[in-house]
């Protein structure tokens, strides 16, 4: 699986921004794409993703009601808006595919340590 990020950049607190990655390589429909965020001395965290198989999504407590994951099937490219950032959302994101369709990956920490394919990561700052 090849996962290619965009979209990530400078925003101000209360802006929007909108991240894409552009998934290949799947030999399966049953699996769960989304994305995980490091800031500078953290451990990897889940934000968002959604189920291949069945549409199903989760949301980290601290972005739900402003981020919105969505896909596009025809370009096999996932999207991140990012509505209303705050300066606690500044991190690296990372797209990121479960090929075993574990959605709970995302929700508990150390998930991180088995996803199967990573991107390469896109910086998003929030400036105050």
């Amino acid at each position: 699986v090849q996962l290619v990020e965009s979209g990530g950049g400078l925003v101000q607190a209360g802006g929007s921004l909108r991240l894409s990655c552009a998934a290949s390589g799947f030999t399966s429909n049953n699996y769960v794409i989304g994305w995980f965020r490091q800031a500078p001395g953290t451990e990897r965290e889940g934000v968002s993703c959604i189920s291949n198989k069945d549409g199903s999504t989760y949301y980290k407590d601290s972005v739900k009601g402003r981020f919105t994951i969505s896909r596009d099937n025809a370009k096999n490219t996932v999207y991140l808006q990012m509505n209303d950032v705050k300066p606690e959302d500044t991190a690296v994101y990372y797209c990121a595919v479960s090929t075993d369709g574990i959605l709970r990956l995302w929700e508990g920490a150390g998930g991180h340590r088995y996803i199967e394919a990573w991107g390469q990561g896109t910086p998003v700052t929030v400036s105050t």
